[in-house]
């Protein structure tokens, strides 16, 4: 093995890895149940979901490419507009969507679907969500193995696998306790890492922060709003801030089961509430940080539209900076926020999927209740199997291709579902005239519709989860008036 870093570096890396282990299986102590396993026997402080949410929310490639944005030649801080929506969905989804979690005590975000409209609308949401999050966190894995890979030296497959197996374990141990505090220490990691290379840049950029911000300014790099109306201009506006990032994330946090499950595991809606929504007002900040990092980072590299003294692509750049320019120790904290960021989503990403297969599929289908003890091993067997399932992926795709195209792509595919998935809400909520049938014709056709959008049109992603919910709706409501003409016939 080739360690491309220090000794102390590498040593911090593996330390922090053993320690997130560790610290998972200590919170696992004790006697598990189902409720304790998916969701931390619904104790758990407003406090730790609101790091959970931020963090679980925040990849490593929101870490390593956010402030490539920013940095990129004709770059500045108009992606902060997004974050106005986010605020703005998150109030839409405490008011709207999260009192229904809290009537009964359900497990998942599906069952409610099967509470207004039936078992097969339930089954098919959930079925969906496992397909989506398994694919595009298999690929958000095949990323992070990367970073591990150039940094230690490690082959790509056994930095897959590394990864996947100290998560796998901490989450197969300690359930949703162990996901949600190890969560908490993520996000202090990889904010310190932040703070640390913010740090580092200023100090590196040849006149320092005075230099920093007289760049900023002339580079135009300081401008947050931009209200063009188009919707397919490439760069964020505020229009597709507000109006697409509330939709997006009234899909993302109101009604995928890796969101909704920390809202599940507040000891009530009120501890709900406000996790959710000054988690909008942390993940602002959070991107304010990292985009300055970019335009910091772009004055330190000079970087015009004339060119730039550095040949790295844009959203490569802070990896870049982290492994040739932070000192000794300080680089091994940072590239541990990197995974930090990482594991934060994919621990989240297993324990939720278990969540959804084991009360939305498995459990439907036994004839008779099965025993505590018999529900916590076919949730801790899920665990582990969603865990191979998103390391087999990852490692499929590192053998195929590491065209970045692919990648996007596939993300794609599996962010564009949102929309139709918030519809199918809508209508629960706004329709309640529309039956199961037609419902689900509505879902088909707005991801139909979605599908032609993101592949035919240049309309900006963030247009997607608006498009998708409004047209389920709209198809839903006009099916269920044919179907009722029909009826009357």
């Amino acid at each position: 093995m080739s360690i491309n870093i220090g000794g102390l570096d590498a040593a911090i890396i593996i330390a922090y890895m053993l320690a997130v282990l560790a610290f998972g299986l200590w919170l696992g102590r004790g006697r598990q149940t189902a409720t304790r396993y998916f969701l931390g026997d619904r104790s758990l402080p407003w406090g730790a979901l609101l790091l959970s949410i931020v963090a679980t929310e925040t990849s490593t490639v929101t870490f390593l490419s956010l402030p490539g944005l920013a940095a990129a030649a004709g770059g500045n801080l108009t992606f902060l507009q997004i974050t106005i929506g986010y605020i703005a969905g998150r109030t839409a989804v405490i008011f709207i969507l999260l009192p229904l979690y809290f009537r009964g005590k359900p497990f998942t975000a599906y069952e409610v679907l099967e509470t207004r409209f039936g078992m097969a609308s339930r089954r098919l949401v959930s079925s969906l969500f496992l397909l989506t999050r398994n694919a595009s966190d298999a690929l958000r894995l095949f990323l992070t193995a990367l970073v591990l890979q150039i940094v230690l030296g490690l082959d790509l497959n056994l930095s897959v696998i590394c990864i996947g197996a100290v998560t796998i374990l901490y989450t197969f141990i300690g359930g949703a306790r162990s996901v949600i505090w190890n969560d908490c220490v993520q996000f202090v990691i990889y904010m310190f890492g932040a703070a640390a290379a913010a740090y580092v840049i200023v100090g590196e950029a040849p006149g320092g922060l005075e230099h920093i911000v007289e760049f900023a300014n002339d580079s135009d790099k300081l401008r947050i709003f931009d209200f063009d109306m188009s919707l397919t201009k490439p760069g964020m506006t505020f229009w597709a801030g507000l109006a697409g990032g509330a939709f997006l994330t009234a899909a993302t946090h109101g009604t995928d089961q890796m969101m909704v499950q920390r809202y599940l595991s507040a000891r009530n809606q009120r501890d709900a509430s406000l996790a959710l929504g000054i988690s909008g007002f942390i993940v602002l900040l959070q991107f304010a940080v990292f985009l300055l990092i970019g335009i910091g980072l772009a004055a330190m590299f000079n970087i015009t539209d004339a060119g730039s003294t550095v040949n790295v692509k844009n959203d490569q750049l802070l990896a870049y900076f982290i492994v040739n320019y932070m000192p000794a120790g300080l680089l091994g904290i940072t590239l541990a926020a990197v995974f930090a960021a990482a594991m934060s989503t994919l621990s989240s990403s297993l324990n939720s999927s278990a969540a959804a297969f084991i009360n939305d599929i498995y459990l439907p289908l036994q004839k008779n209740e099965p025993a505590e003890a018999r529900k916590l091993t076919a949730s801790r067997v899920a665990t582990v199997v969603f865990g191979f399932v998103q390391i087999a992926i990852a490692l499929a795709f590192g053998l195929l291709t590491s065209n970045e195209s692919i990648v996007a792509n596939v993300l794609k595919i599996s962010g564009f579902a949102a929309g139709p998935v918030l519809g199918l809400y809508f209508l629960g909520v706004f329709a309640p005239n529309v039956r199961q049938r037609s419902a689900l014709s509505g879902f088909v056709v707005g991801v139909g519709v979605l599908s032609v959008i993101a592949y035919s049109t240049p309309v900006h992603w963030a247009w997607y989860a608006l498009f998708g919910s409004m047209v389920t709706l709209l198809a839903g409501n006009l099916a269920n008036r044919l179907e009722g003409r029909k009826l009357e016939q």
